[in-house]
């Protein structure tokens, strides 16, 4: 059926009609502005306002470790009531979330060694080196990589951000057994990198065994000075250590000399 036809010469011409659904597709739709909450929300979710609540824990817990010294509960106060395994595993979460607060890892480590002993220290040590690494590593990937990726922009720095996304297993791995990478530097590192969270994990487990395995013999037999495990442990622990500081020493110079 035609709706309007006009007549001319034996021809007909169909005026169109405009259907409701063309006339709802071509009505703007009015821009529906955010609340006041919904833009608290997005602004408190931001990169840099995740990035700042980041600073503001470890800031916390620096101050925590400064003021409270919780390196000497687990030395020195350790309640007598806990013992055997069940006081390995309280310690672990202990050292762990101590490690995430800057607290030194050789002295917990000795700590370890010296109320479980060798063998059940290295283990409660190696499980909250573990346990640490792996806190500190998802606060700095939830909280700081957004923020900081763009930031990597240095051709030293990308670098490094490339050798650890490409290759974490191993580039963490050397980071462990390398005595002078500080342990949060290379956790934060890391969780701002595009390193798999199981990679970090495992190469974190497997570098600190002989570091820890030392600290904790040595702290197990710190008693006895002279004996041949006390000194074999000690020689474990230093040797690394000056050839890393060595190896240091020389890089700066190749750098200066660059």
């Amino acid at each position: 059926m035609l709706d309007a036809t006009t007549r001319s010469g034996g021809t007909a011409t169909v005026l169109p009609r405009a259907t409701t659904t063309e006339l709802a597709v071509a009505a703007p739709v009015p821009a529906v502005p955010l609340g006041r909450a919904a833009r608290w929300g997005r602004a408190l979710l931001s990169p840099w306002a995740r990035f700042s609540l980041l600073v503001a824990l470890l800031v916390g817990a620096l101050v925590t470790v400064l003021l409270f010294e919780p390196q000497r509960l687990l030395a020195d106060g350790w309640p007598p009531q806990l013992g055997g395994a069940a006081a390995a595993v309280v310690f672990a979460v202990a050292y762990g979330l101590c490690t995430v607060a800057f607290v030194p890892r050789p002295i917990l480590n000795l700590a370890a060694g010296a109320l479980f002993g060798s063998q059940l220290g290295l283990a409660s040590a190696l499980a909250g080196t573990v346990l640490g690494a792996g806190i500190a590593f998802g606060l700095g990937r939830i909280l700081g990589q957004d923020a900081l990726r763009p930031l990597l922009r240095h051709r030293w720095l990308k670098s490094a951000d490339g050798q650890l996304s490409r290759h974490g297993f191993r580039s963490m791995l050397a980071a462990r057994l390398f005595p002078g990478v500080p342990f949060w530097a290379a956790n934060y590192c890391a969780s701002v990198s595009r390193m798999g969270y199981l990679p970090f994990l495992l190469a974190t487990a497997l570098g600190s065994i002989p570091n820890t395995a030392a600290y904790a013999v040595a702290g197990a037999r710190a008693s006895t000075p002279t004996s041949p495990a006390f000194l074999i442990a000690m020689a474990c622990i230093a040797i690394p250590a000056l050839v890393g500081a060595a190896l240091a020493w020389r890089k700066r110079h190749h750098l200066r000399a660059r």
